[in-house]
């Protein structure tokens, strides 16, 4: 029965191809990155064979996994430096933050669209000696097709949440095979681990989140205390924000008389009002939430137009990527986007190495067991709606001791969990061969 349900997928995959371009086409109208070498996502490549032997194939699908792939990254190159990657990505910002990783001898490339033909094309071209894959990205074909060059594939940073456990199981003629015949997976947490067993994967560690391990940019956190402290009122941020979300927030903001109306266009106000910063999960957005903002009658300041200070304005919009720390730094409060519809929430991590607590919805399954942990560290608060988000923003920013002990909470809570990386890399080792 499995081989039939894997060839039923196997045709829908190659009959929905047309689509595949179609949709590529509609989303590059927005992000033109999109656009560029399509036809790797088929399997067809423009770098020489020959000249690929012995690279290590790295899968980050989209923005956030880039990054923590340059986390591993980091580690496995410190341990071998003469380590060559074969980089892959799904989304147009996972590939554009991706250059920065890459090295002399790498190579960065479209993830292969889920055939039976393209994974060929992909494998017999590149030849990896090893498949890590970043957190979820398991796809059954793309398994097969590792197997069949003898590529072993481990699943690093694995986390799989109640929801997405559901979901596998409803395909399990298709997810069962395909977790089973990954070489290793490494779990971010003992549920996580419990979950990927069901699936029947092999795990053989259970390292924590390689998340912990990253290092907030040094002068991006000086920049952002400096502004912070010259600003002489609290920032509250609502960070990596999706559709929707700066809607509810603004409203409650007004509605709770939050803002501190902006008096001169090139100086900051001192005010018991916080500062409200947002910043947007996609870049394809900033217009967008630039234009609610104004819809909603205040006034926006938008980090890209700044020469050197922010400009006073009701609301700063973090229309920039790679600056987390930055914002976080900048902020006294954030809260955290995603959570606050059914969407999983977003890393919370990088807030709590920038010192920022964190007020959070009730959905944060993509983060679920660094959730729980900031929570019991006293790092994150759990609300129930944007409403209650704000009027537990507005309390934390008026008990100015209750936010420097939740920002040494979170200062303590990241430094305690670090180590995923080294530990990572030491399994790696026998997978590696060296």
């Amino acid at each position: 029965m499995a081989a039939v349900a894997r060839k039923l997928y196997t045709w829908l995959m190659w009959a929905i191809q047309p689509l595949l371009r179609r949709k590529l086409a509609r989303r590059g109208r927005v992000e033109a990155g999109y656009l560029d070498a399509v036809d790797e996502r088929f399997g067809f490549y423009t770098q020489a064979p020959e000249a690929q032997s012995e690279l290590v194939w790295l899968h980050a699908v989209s923005l956030g996994e880039t990054r923590t792939a340059g986390i591993l990254l980091k580690a496995l190159r410190a341990q071998w430096p003469g380590l060559r990657v074969l980089l892959t990505h799904g989304t147009a910002t996972g590939r554009a933050e991706g250059t920065s990783l890459l090295r002399a001898g790498d190579v960065q490339v479209w993830q292969p669209w889920d055939s039976d033909a393209a994974v060929a094309r992909f494998f017999s071209h590149f030849r990896p000696r090893l498949g890590l894959l970043m957190e979820t990205e398991v796809w059954p074909n793309t398994v097969a097709g590792a197997q069949a060059h003898s590529v072993p594939l481990a699943l690093v940073n694995a986390r799989l949440s109640e929801k997405s456990l559901r979901q596998a199981m409803r395909v399990a003629l298709l997810s069962r095979p395909a977790f089973a015949a990954l070489a290793a997976v490494y779990a971010q947490s003992d549920s996580d681990a419990q979950r990927l067993r069901v699936l029947g994967a092999n795990v053989q560690g259970v390292f924590g989140n390689l998340k912990f391990d990253a290092t907030p940019d040094p002068a991006q956190q000086a920049q952002g205390r400096a502004w912070r402290l010259a600003l002489a009122r609290p920032v509250l941020l609502l960070a990596s924000a999706r559709e929707g979300e700066e809607d509810s927030f603004l409203k409650e903001i007004k509605a709770l008389a939050l803002m501190g109306r902006a008096q001169s266009a090139t100086k900051f106000i001192a005010s018991e009002a916080p500062q409200i910063l947002i910043v947007p999960r996609h870049p394809q957005r900033f217009d967008e939430v630039c234009g609610l903002i104004e819809q909603h009658g205040l006034s926006v300041s938008r980090r890209s137009s700044w020469n050197g200070v922010p400009q006073a304005a009701d609301v700063w919009l973090g229309d920039s990527l790679g600056e987390m720390a930055l914002y976080y730094a900048m902020s006294d409060a954030a809260l955290l986007g995603g959570s606050f519809a059914p969407l999983g929430g977003q890393n919370l991590i990088e807030a709590a190495a920038g010192g920022c607590p964190v007020i959070m919805g009730p959905h944060t399954f993509n983060f679920a067991e660094a959730a729980e942990l900031a929570l019991a560290a006293g790092a994150a608060y759990r609300v129930a709606d944007m409403a209650e988000a704000v009027r537990s923003a507005q309390a934390l920013l008026a008990d100015r001791p209750a936010q420097q002990a939740a920002a040494a909470a979170s200062l303590q809570f990241a430094a305690q969990h670090r180590g995923a990386a080294a530990n990572t890399v030491k399994a790696l080792a026998s997978l590696l061969k060296v």
